[in-house]
């Protein structure tokens, strides 16, 4: 993949080539339009190397195509952002589409068992000394209690086998669950992270869409973790 910090860094070298190029009495308009075509290949580069979970920043681009004004015009330079911005949406629907097939965790407490196997996760804003999961049944009963001991911040996954309290084996099905956790003798916040497989990607103004099954549909910022 390319380095996003490498490519701003030539981007940013590019326009101040052609801020130059427009302003010594030497330059020729074919210079510049020849500067100006490599600066939109290196962003179109950069949007199709792009992380899908940490897109590049449309600020960030809209910022050097605004300096690119100077030698394009206000017009031109409208134009260009919007064949840039629907390059980078079309760029991410097509980086989603490698995610169909795999597992991802989203923010969700539903929890499906299925021959002795469920996944799920659970997301720390912060280290904790002890993490319990207490997995429910529809009519909110606890089914099983899952200590899982410290855990360090972000998400982490989970496996329940479907052994119970009781010592006895769950039925399939859909449970919920929720998480404490504890740091220092005090409750802090801690998320439940529902699984999903990603069955279809949909292109959109606002970016992907990935569908998720049960989960639904969720936009792949929601995107916690890729199984």
């Amino acid at each position: 993949m390319i380095s996003a910090t490498q490519d701003t860094g030539s981007a940013a070298a590019l326009i101040s080539s052609l801020n130059a190029k427009r302003n010594a009495a030497s330059s020729t308009e074919g210079s510049v339009a020849t500067t100006e075509d490599r600066f939109l290949k290196l962003l179109v580069t950069q949007m199709k190397n792009q992380d899908p979970l940490n897109p590049m920043d449309n600020a960030q681009v809209t910022s050097q195509m605004a300096q690119l004004s100077t030698v394009s015009g206000i017009d031109k330079l409208n134009a260009t952002l919007q064949a840039l911005s629907d390059s980078m949406s079309l760029g991410q629907s097509l980086s989603a589409t490698s995610m169909i097939g795999h597992g991802v965790l989203i923010s969700g407490s539903a929890i499906t068992l299925k021959d002795g196997k469920a996944i799920g996760g659970i997301e720390l804003t912060q280290p904790a000394d002890s993490v319990k999961v207490l997995i429910k049944d529809a009519a909110g009963n606890t089914v099983s209690t899952l200590q899982m001991g410290p855990q360090k911040a972000g998400v982490t996954p989970l496996v329940w086998d479907g052994q119970t309290d009781a010592g006895t084996v769950a039925a399939n099905g859909t449970y919920k669950f929720s998480v404490e956790a504890m740091l220092a003798g005090n409750k802090i916040d801690a998320n439940a992270l529902t699984f999903g497989m990603v069955n279809a990607v949909t292109p959109g103004i606002n970016g992907a869409t990935l569908d998720v099954g049960s989960a639904g549909s969720v936009a792949m910022s929601a995107v916690k973790q890729i199984i």
